[in-house]
């Protein structure tokens, strides 16, 4: 029979167990807490890149702004492939090798070799085109692997480059497509058959303008000019967009009106662009991190499609070329420039 004081003995063994596991366990959480995080990021883009740069800090604002503070509760480790798809596969490697949280890859050839090296450190990818083709993910809406993220400009985009350009070049009669195989969205296919059937919906003839390298560049535009081209399109790959200097130079010593991708041609001299704004995404993918480092699974996670964009026109380029800009076009422009 047990006793009142034996009783109340037993209720206060019982009682202190329960205090110490209880300030134990409050201890606990905020060392797991306070646990840093690791994010490895690839990206093709190279470190001095301006266009880059801005991609970078939007997607360390868009943490920021969810609590993610790198070098507080955050580790991001980038590698940079600098226009150089042979260095992915290694930079692929070094980061799955210090087994992040969650891995950012930052166009197509750097999830390409991320994949390559994991089927299970979460993904989650910006500036692709063409998830389900390339093989990253089942389909957009249920992932269903290791992958999931943002689509930056979609096939049907093809179409409406030829359309504009058809616009602001009434007398057009043959359009090129310049681009990459080895780093565009599924070889260049991706935008292939919808640029084609534009441009003859319009009485244009599409002609395919590939290029391997940059020395070709030079050559490559050339000869559309010399063919007859009076429009060039250039399809967002990621060589593409690091050979963009170089590749607007060439077009502007041949006087070729052209369609760009993003803002950022534009702003530096093109003649205008439609397409995504790239930073909006990349820092919109700090929530798809965030979830991601708070228990959710990428495979669950639908990939987002674009459903912003916006046209840039420089109206100093078109003076150049002896352009004038359709009134409809301009008005419905985000930004043109003087």
């Amino acid at each position: 029979m047990v006793t009142d004081l034996k009783r109340r003995q037993l209720l206060m063994k019982v009682g202190a167990g329960a205090l110490a596991s209880a300030v134990l366990a409050r201890n606990a959480w905020p060392q797991s807490a306070r646990r840093k995080r690791r994010i490895g990021v690839l990206t093709w883009w190279p470190e001095d890149d301006p266009a880059g740069r801005t991609q970078t800090a939007a997607l360390a604002d868009g943490l920021a702004a969810l609590g993610w503070i790198e070098g507080n509760n955050i580790q991001v480790d980038y590698r940079r492939g600098s226009g150089e798809p042979g260095r992915m596969g290694w930079l692929a490697q070094d980061l799955v090798a210090q087994r992040p949280d969650v891995l950012v890859g930052v166009a197509t050839p750097a999830v390409t070799a991320l994949l390559a090296e994991t089927e299970t450190i979460p993904i989650v990818f910006t500036e692709v085109s063409g998830p389900v083709g390339t093989g990253f993910v089942d389909s957009l809406a249920h992932p269903g692997r290791n992958a999931t993220g943002f689509v930056d400009i979609e096939a049907s985009l093809a179409g409406k480059w030829v359309e504009m350009l058809r616009e602001v070049v009434p007398s057009m009669t043959r359009v090129g497509f310049l681009f990459n195989p080895r780093t565009a969205p599924e070889n260049g296919s991706y935008y292939m058959s919808t640029f084609q059937e534009a441009a003859r919906a319009f009485a244009v003839e599409p002609v395919t303008a590939a290029v391997a390298n940059p020395a070709e560049l030079g050559a490559k535009i050339a000869t559309l000019a010399a063919q007859g081209c009076s429009g060039l399109i250039l399809m967002p790959d990621s060589f593409v967009l690091t050979q963009r200097h170089l590749i607007m130079a060439q077009i502007a010593q041949q006087a070729l009106p052209a369609i760009y991708p993003f803002r950022f041609f534009a702003t530096a001299g093109g003649l205008m662009s439609y397409g995504a704004n790239l930073a909006v995404q990349n820092r919109q993918a700090a929530g798809y991190i965030d979830r991601i480092l708070k228990g959710e699974k990428p495979g669950n996670l639908p990939v987002q499609l674009p459903t912003q964009f916006e046209l840039v026109v420089n109206l100093n380029t078109a003076k150049a070329l002896g352009i004038s800009m359709p009134a409809t076009l301009l008005a419905n422009a985000n930004l043109v420039i003087e």
